[in-house]
């Protein structure tokens, strides 16, 4: 971790952004634990193919005992760990990607060497030009897109569902996001796509922003001085979609309107800089729960 955040450092300069006169509120309870479920589910992301395939992954997949996994992929390494399957509880096809560990140098290298291009029509045909992502998170989410879409096509039919909800935790968070974008124009439009993640670093520019808003359901949660998602910087041309949840210190979760509030309620303004960040709060506890396998 300590190599992403010397690099991201530059690049992480604040910036104040605009706000959109809603007020920041506070989540009960209830809704707090409403996402428990999803965030077991993007722990999980962090499992080999092997364990999540046969659903045996120790706390992460007893926590969701009825989900019946369809297809998982990945090496952990050159390649996230990825898996698709079905929960009849929820009622929704579960997509997670594993995110980064810092024991493994290859994702933080990924993290690290970025900066904004085109995505590739091939994929994403008739997505707007303007629209520019991290080239690293849009190389890592090409790399699993087609086993993705297949598995999700498969969950699909075979289940009669109509809802996709999409996980994952740092790196996994960015590729579920460019995943949610990916799939909506691959699938009937009377599927249903929303898309949960923790600790999301900013994946694209200005037009990816209010692209994602404009046609996507995103909540993007993260906890206390965690540095990654203010990385990359805004400086650089990065920009958060709305649907922020802030964990506070007080453990409260505040829900941030608007694209990079900069309330100190939220996660610009409560860490301004990497130089008051705390990078042990990346991985959690997120409502008691720390990522990783």
């Amino acid at each position: 971790m300590s190599y992403l955040l010397a690099v991201v450092l530059f690049g992480a300069s604040y910036m104040r952004a605009t706000t959109t006169g809603q007020s920041i509120t506070i989540l009960d309870s209830s809704q707090v634990d409403s996402y428990t479920p999803y965030t077991y589910y993007a722990s999980a992301g962090y499992c080999n193919a092997t364990q999540t395939l046969s659903w045996d992954c120790g706390t992460n997949c007893d926590a969701n005992p009825d989900f019946i996994p369809i297809a998982a992929g990945g090496n952990g390494d050159s390649v996230q760990y990825w898996y698709v399957g079905y929960d009849p509880s929820l009622e929704t096809v579960i997509v997670a990607h594993q995110g980064t560990d810092p024991s493994d140098i290859l994702p933080l290298l990924t993290d690290a060497d970025f900066f904004l291009t085109n995505l590739d029509s091939s994929l994403f045909p008739g997505i707007p030009s303007d629209i520019e992502v991290h080239n690293g998170f849009k190389d890592a989410q090409a790399l699993t897109a087609p086993d993705v879409l297949a598995a999700v096509q498969t969950t699909l039919s075979k289940y009669g569902a109509t809802t996709i909800t999409l996980v994952g935790h740092s790196l996994g968070a960015a590729i579920s996001l460019l995943d949610s974008v990916y799939l909506s124009l691959h699938l009937p439009s009377g599927a249903t796509l929303q898309t949960i993640t923790y600790g999301l670093p900013r994946v694209g520019n200005q037009a990816f922003a209010n692209y994602v808003d404009a046609n996507h359901h995103l909540t993007h949660i993260n906890n206390k001085e965690d540095p990654i998602p203010i990385c990359p910087g805004m400086s650089l041309g990065f920009v958060h979609p709305a649907g922020e949840v802030h964990i506070e210190d007080s453990d409260e979760w505040a829900a941030c309107p608007g694209q990079d509030n900069p309330s100190t309620q939220c996660i610009v303004g409560d860490v301004p800089t990497i130089l008051e960040s705390n990078e042990s709060d990346h991985d959690g506890p997120y409502n008691g729960i720390e990522m990783g396998c």
